[in-house]
């Protein structure tokens, strides 16, 4: 019965997440498709719409949204925005908290607000780090913070992480990208066979 169970695991192991990514594209793709194909019905002829149209008139809205956010207005339209939503009650919450974490997600081929990974001293051993600003000045804190650099330390399995301020020439660099590093450091060194092997590419 045990053998049954165990081999019942590995399958789960190997079809959730591709399951979960094809369902979240779905997901992501009808949404897109159901939201914006109620506008183009009225707006085109019957005959003139085809289904997929509301999809790719999301996405071509989504790319549209990502240039505008270089524009100055709209950089200080997002500004008043979050001046305002961190002062509702709960709203403030759920929107400090999705703002976080999409920071998280890579923008124009950057790790977005993790500018690079580096190794940072912890006992005997080290643990993962990403540098989130290089100087303490630009956070406001005096002239003598100059090289105080602040770091993100994620802890395993997405249940939060601490940042600390550490002297610059403590930090040990290295050559792993954003997205590995965060990989193992949230999957607390658990990876796969070819997760590990792209991570010692990357180093190399």
């Amino acid at each position: 019965m045990r053998k049954i169970w165990n081999t019942m695991l590995k399958g789960l192991v190997a079809i959730l997440p591709v399951g979960l990514t094809l369902y979240l594209v779905y997901w992501l793709a009808g949404t897109l498709e159901r939201v914006f194909s109620g506008v183009l019905r009225v707006l085109l002829p019957e005959h003139a719409y085809w289904p997929g149209f509301g999809l790719l008139t999301g996405m071509l809205l989504l790319f549209l949204a990502g240039l505008a956010v270089n524009a100055y207005v709209v950089r200080r339209a997002l500004r008043f925005s979050d001046r305002l939503f961190e002062r509702i009650p709960v709203v403030k919450t759920i929107y400090v908290a999705t703002r976080d974490f999409m920071r998280f997600f890579p923008s124009s081929g950057k790790g977005s607000d993790l500018k690079r990974v580096v190794l940072v001293p912890f006992g005997p051993g080290k643990v993962i780090g990403f540098v989130t600003a290089e100087s303490g000045t630009a956070l406001g804190f005096d002239e003598g913070a100059k090289d105080t650099v602040a770091v993100y330390l994620p802890m395993s399995y997405m249940i939060g992480g601490h940042t600390v301020f550490l002297p610059r020439e403590i930090l040990e660099p290295t050559s792993l990208s954003v997205e590995a590093a965060m990989r193992i450091a949230l999957m607390g060194g658990v990876q796969s066979a070819r997760a590990v092997d792209g991570a010692a590419r990357e180093v190399a």
